[in-house]
């Protein structure tokens, strides 16, 4: 292969493979039981796949509108209204898109402006900071401190200033398995009253909530309606994570910047599943029983490493669990992640690759979207040491 004849000036010289490639490869090379990335070993119902052969054999097979499917976009609509109090109008202030990630970027991309600021919460899931940088926006970070990993809203309010464009809000959280409530979303209201900013509100786990609590979707309230953008995942709520299909919504003038670069970066997304995923949302219990399906899994995990050298932290929301080894191991996190996946066969993420400066708190990351025999073959060995 030949090489390029100049230097590549990279948009974004500090980034390299992420944490989520770079664990699943080495599972994989190891024979690892896989408890880093977070996707679901497990799969959707068949009626799903079903009504997706449907609509294929009925010639839904080419180019879907560019906001997506008007049956999926009513039904997002419809979703939105029930479980949040806010309406969304489906011809305007709804987008389908391919999956989450591609919704942030094309956010960020349609919202910050080069010598924009973005405030971020770390640990922060890493696809935000670089869609930043790429459009020319300064990142401003709130840190949040183990255990509790609380925002602490004077910190918050310190960071914002007259180029603060945009806050991005990620609950329930990834990685921390936190969730944020009542109280936060009325301070976050409180200190973007009056400004120009967009808050970005990823709440692609919403429906993965625990104990009893309830998820504060920025939709709830309306003065944090009016300026937000939500992005949700089917993938996450439906166990088709490798499908890349999700949703954006936000009130029309923010969508009317949000659709002119969505009709360049993907255009339009796989119409035959956009068909199904409308036919099977006619079930609200799909997705209002995913918390009850997961708070299962995540008993399950804990009940088993209660006895365990690990400590578990809380996890209120997400698929996912944090532990400290500090009783285990004075490694660095990334260090033991290694060794656990290559000598003990369970592969994890260390938390400090959701910090900017690597901040290494001895806390590491599972994720228990896995099947009972999955997790109990993991638990078995890390109870082992």
């Amino acid at each position: 292969m030949p090489t390029f004849p100049a230097a590549v000036d990279s948009r974004l010289p500090g980034v390299g493979t992420t944490i989520f490639t770079v664990m699943s490869a080495l599972a994989q090379q190891c024979g690892a039981i896989n408890l880093s990335q977070g996707y679901p070993d497990f799969n959707a119902e068949d009626v799903l796949f079903e009504r997706v052969a449907h609509w294929m054999r009925a010639g839904a097979n080419q180019y879907a509108p560019m906001a997506g499917v008007l049956p999926l976009r009513a039904a997002i609509a419809a979703k939105l209204t029930d479980l949040y109090g806010t309406d969304y109008d489906a011809d305007t202030e709804i987008t389908v898109t391919a999956g989450a990630t591609q919704g942030l970027f094309t956010a960020i991309a349609a919202l910050v402006r080069p010598g924009d600021e973005v405030i971020v919460f770390e640990p922060v899931y890493d696809s935000y900071v670089p869609a930043i940088t790429l459009q020319g926006g300064t990142v401003r970070r709130v840190t949040l401190r183990a255990p509790d990993y609380r925002p602490v809203w004077d910190e918050v309010a310190a960071l914002i200033g007259p180029r603060t464009r945009m806050i991005i809000i990620n609950s329930p959280h990834n990685p921390t398995a936190t969730i944020w409530s009542a109280a936060d979303m009325a301070e976050l209201a409180r200190l973007t009253r009056d400004s120009g900013i967009v808050v970005l509100s990823d709440e692609v786990y919403e429906h993965i909530v625990f104990d009893g609590e309830r998820h504060q979707s920025v939709a709830r309230l309306p003065e944090l309606a009016v300026r937000s953008v939500i992005v949700s995942s089917f993938g996450k709520t439906y166990h088709v994570t490798g499908w890349k299909v999700g949703y954006v919504a936000a009130p029309a003038a923010l969508m009317a910047e949000f659709r002119k670069v969505h009709q360049f970066n993907v255009f339009t997304v796989n119409t035959p599943v956009q068909f199904a995923l409308a036919d099977y949302m006619a079930d609200a219990r799909r997705y209002l029983g995913l918390g009850d399906f997961y708070q299962a899994k995540r008993d399950r995990f804990r009940d088993a490493l209660a006895g365990s050298r690990f400590e578990l932290l809380p996890s209120r929301g997400t698929y996912f669990q944090l532990a400290r080894f500090g009783a285990l191991s004075d490694a660095s996190d990334k260090a033991f992640v290694e060794w656990l996946t290559r000598e003990v066969g369970v592969a994890a993420i260390p938390v400090s690759a959701f910090f900017d400066d690597g901040r290494d708190e001895g806390v590491i990351r599972f994720c228990f979207a896995k099947s009972e025999d999955t997790l109990d073959a993991a638990c078995e060995r890390l109870c082992r040491l």
